[in-house]
């Protein structure tokens, strides 16, 4: 059974989302929060799979709330907004979000999103997501330094540039020549050496530190 907690400062959004999960025989809604504060204790409470998070609450905004969550929890983190903006996919997926969905999300792409996250995969294809922070970061400073990546051997730092590229682990398997279980290892390995949380993750790296520029990629 998939366990969710719900986070959105009105009603009637929660009591909706929280039937239409409610309705599937593998996903539970364990809990709901009117703010970010409330999200964060409900979450440490009672350790969910999934955090469904809307961006902009009292309190504590969602941005922060997932930032706490994904730094202090093992749930996944899928943001909610009405804002279709750059800005706000960027601010979430840097915060450790596994994804991020429009309020008029579709049921069927609610249910389908709260099961693509629990496993391990993100909600933006990474393809879409190295082109969104590539554009991105073009305009934003390096937080992350190079140095960052000393802990990877050099075919982990390979690994690294193709997960940026966008890549799937056939893909890399490929460019590698090594099996797809020896690429699935790599990942692993990456992942946990820089406490990245997903791929996702891995691309918002790859481009911080440099070692993809929007010019090289």
């Amino acid at each position: 059974m998939i366990r969710v907690v719900l986070a959105d400062d009105q009603e009637l959004v929660r009591s909706g989302f929280a039937m239409i999960l409610d309705a599937q025989p593998d996903i539970e809604v364990v809990g709901e929060a009117a703010d970010g504060a409330e999200a964060i204790e409900l979450v440490r409470a009672l350790t969910p799979d999934v955090a469904l998070l809307d961006v902009r609450m009292p309190r504590v905004d969602g941005l922060a709330a997932a930032r706490t969550i994904c730094s202090s929890t093992p749930s996944k983190v899928v943001m909610l907004t009405t804002f279709d903006s750059d800005d706000y996919v960027y601010d979430a997926l840097y915060a450790g979000a596994s994804g991020f969905l429009l309020k008029d999300v579709r049921r069927d792409d609610l249910v389908h999103a709260v099961r693509v996250v629990v496993a391990g995969e993100s909600l933006l294809a990474p393809s879409v997501t190295r082109r969104l922070i590539a554009d991105l970061t073009r305009s934003r400073p390096r937080s992350t330094p190079a140095a960052a990546l000393d802990v990877l051997t050099s075919r982990e730092r390979e690994t690294l540039v193709l997960l940026g590229r966008g890549l799937s682990n056939a893909e890399i398997a490929t460019a590698l020549t090594v099996s797809e279980h020896t690429v699935k290892t790599h990942v692993s390995n990456t992942l946990a050496k820089l406490n990245l949380r997903d791929r996702v993750q891995a691309v918002i790296a790859a481009y911080e530190t440099g070692l993809i520029t929007p010019t090289n990629q």
